[in-house]
């Protein structure tokens, strides 16, 4: 149990010898109604005891980047909290060292009484907001004492008009507490009916809020009261909050938050291999001797038809990842090729993305005559690999193709076969050293990895890694019942008639063998929930499965439509989904981790003062800085409600912006 009136906007640099500031001028209320000649820092004061709540707000200042300042309440030399701490005086005059607070509760969660005095005086001084993320209902919060108690697992919940006007202008409306084991109660919550005129419902269950903004009368305080439970794995959680972001800052924060989803179908063109049923292997990969062969897999242009119908009516695309081999050797065969043929007749429709001519391993050589495969090595034992060339002849060819065909790609993005000539341990623990050459050569700065053997982007020769996650709809099966039939394989014990891997793996856990109808009732769902946490969590990486998930029965399909249904169930238009390329992604992501390197190292500090927003930096080179302000600020693009977008800061510079 765990327990977003426009005015035009003036941005100007002040340049001194040591920082270039960025100002956003004429912010509107609530920040107008600081008191003059008060500075407030951009930075977050998150004190935490380690409750789920605490820290699940605190994962989402991070995914965003908002600067933060942590106090764990459970280390012995944590920073007492004291009006010093909180505050001083600078050349502009008082400043406000945190625009925000969030504490376990109300109470502190562990301060001592001195230092949640310290907290509401510097409060009620600076007009600084807190969040109380787990609260117990009673009026020093706005609240009558509970009338009900218990588990919310399930229950509806309900956006009020107030929410849906800030913060939660990003969301729809309606939503419900999720609960993915029924054995085990996740949310615990209190229910409560307002105590006080001074307390605003925000989101309610049963007509009860458990997340409401209450307004101390007497010192003009202003708290998130949060009643309820949740983690940050939860899909009802994240739905609020970049909702508690916003409310915290006052739409005023440094950090970027967008919500992306794209998803890549590689070997298209090419067959793929079938999973046998019997073999519990596929033929032609991991097989031993004596297992019999299966037929291939592969699109036919009632597929593709299909696929083309599809995309319209769900005003989504993929990115086909083809490798132009498939078609060549298919017409070289039968004369012609149908499916070649439906895809070119639309390829003006789809997006296309290199995925090598015709699929080779780019790594090492593989000796493939011992399962799991190994490495081949000369007579030293040093690992043979294949050659510059030969990698960009694969990347080459398949561009050439493209480019007698009129098939729009983009020629510095890459996905390699099995994602290849990168890294695979254990066997070959190290990127073909001929790989950064060959891209260098072909003009390549983006190259798709792994997103579950490597998350992070990386560096290799002039590209930059996108990782992509993996949808568990198998490469090498086209119906419902070879996928259970391989997942009850991987996910079931041995007593249970599968192959054990789930028993010695820690990562992995064993559940019951699956009927055919479990398809629809429990992998659909999973992949479904886990597809959407990744759009939830500001994410860009892609998501990837194979063309033969788009064949015969199609069952990549009911994934696609969970997620897209999912998503614009809950979320309003102005949040719409950002379906980004490879080299587009690769920038996002490296931004991000540029900014996050950045973003609590003191380099760039960000304030308000007298109505006006001033980022700075105190050291020599460009820094770009994500900047979220309210939507009537002229500023970057909209989304969610807001405005927000990357601005280039360098010490020293003038830089002068009309927005």
């Amino acid at each position: 149990m765990f327990g977003r009136l426009q005015r035009s906007t003036l941005a100007r640099t002040v340049v001194g010898a040591t920082m270039t500031a960025l100002l956003f001028a004429l912010l509107p209320a609530p920040w107008a109604q600081a008191a003059a000649g008060d500075r407030i820092d951009l930075r977050v004061l998150v004190v935490t005891n380690g409750d789920a709540n605490v820290e699940a707000i605190r994962s989402e200042l991070a995914t965003e980047g908002v600067p933060t300042t942590v106090v764990d309440l459970n280390d012995a030399a944590r920073p007492s909290i004291t009006s010093d701490f909180l505050s001083d005086t600078v050349a502009t005059g008082p400043r406000a060292k945190y625009q925000s607070v969030v504490l376990p509760n109300d109470a502190g969660g562990g301060l001592s009484s001195g230092e949640v005095t310290a907290l509401t005086d510097y409060e009620a001084r600076f007009g600084i907001r807190q969040i109380d993320a787990y609260n117990y209902p009673q009026p020093s919060v706005g609240l009558n004492y509970p009338t009900a108690a218990g588990s919310l697992d399930g229950l509806a919940t309900t956006v009020t008009a107030a929410g849906l006007q800030s913060p939660f202008q990003y969301l729809k409306g309606t939503f419900s507490v999720d609960n993915y084991d029924p054995n085990i109660g996740e949310t615990y919550g209190y229910l409560a009916a307002p105590a006080s005129a001074g307390f605003t419902p925000l989101v309610t269950v049963n007509g009860s809020p458990i997340v409401g903004s209450y307004t101390d009368s007497s010192s003009g305080r202003e708290q998130l009261v949060i009643t309820a439970a949740f983690n940050s794995s939860q899909t009802w959680f994240r739905l609020m909050a970049h909702g508690f972001v916003t409310w915290m800052t006052k739409g005023v924060h440094l950090g970027y938050d967008r919500n992306y989803f794209a998803v890549n179908v590689d070997d298209v063109l090419l067959p793929d291999s079938r999973w046998s049923t019997s073999g519990n292997c596929t033929p032609g990969d991991d097989c031993a001797a004596g297992v019999p062969s299966t037929s291939d897999i592969r699109m036919t242009a009632n597929d593709a038809n299909f696929l083309l119908t599809w995309q319209k009516n769900r005003n989504f695309t993929l990115s086909l990842a083809f490798n132009a081999a498939g078609s060549v050797d298919q017409i070289a065969s039968a004369g012609s090729d149908p499916l070649t043929a439906a895809l070119l007749q639309n390829k003006g429709q789809f997006s296309w993305l290199n995925h090598t001519y015709s699929h080779p391993f780019l790594g090492c050589l593989q000796d493939l005559t011992v399962i799991p495969w190994k490495c081949q090595t000369d007579t030293n034992g040093n690992i043979l690999y294949m050659s510059q060339a030969a990698i960009s002849a694969e990347i080459g060819n398949n561009v050439a193709w493209a480019k007698q065909n009129r098939v729009p790609i983009s020629k510095s993005d890459l996905v390699t076969g099995e994602h290849s000539g990168l890294a695979v341990r254990p066997q070959q623990p190290n990127d073909n050293p001929n790989l950064a050459a060959a891209l260098s050569a072909n003009g390549i700065t983006s190259i798709a990895s792994d997103a579950s053997r490597e998350p992070y982007q990386r560096i290799v020769g002039p590209a930059q890694t996108v990782p992509r996650h993996p949808m568990n709809i198998f490469y090498n099966v086209a119906s419902e019942a070879e996928e259970v039939d391989e997942y009850n394989w991987i996910y079931t014990s041995l007593a249970d008639g599968g192959s054990g891997l789930c028993e010695n793996n820690p990562a992995s856990t064993c559940i019951k063998p699956l009927s055919t109808s479990d398809f629809s009732s429990y992998i659909v769902p999973l992949e479904t929930r886990i597809a959407l946490g990744h759009v939830l969590a500001n994410d860009p990486r892609p998501h990837y499965m194979h063309q033969s998930n788009l064949a015969e029965r199609r069952i990549g399909y009911p994934v696609l439509d969970g997620v897209l249904s999912q998503y614009r169930s809950l979320f309003a238009t102005n949040a719409g989904l950002l379906n980004l390329e490879l080299g587009q992604q690769a920038t996002v992501l490296s931004r991000a981790a540029a900014w996050k390197a950045t973003s609590n190292t003191g380099v760039i500090s960000a304030y308000t003062l007298n109505g006006n927003v001033y980022v700075t930096s105190s050291v020599s080179g460009n820094r770009l800085v994500p900047v979220t302000l309210p939507q009537n600020v002229l500023f970057g693009t909209a989304y969610a409600g807001e405005r927000s977008g990357y601005v280039s800061i360098s010490s020293g510079t003038g830089l002068s912006l009309l927005l």
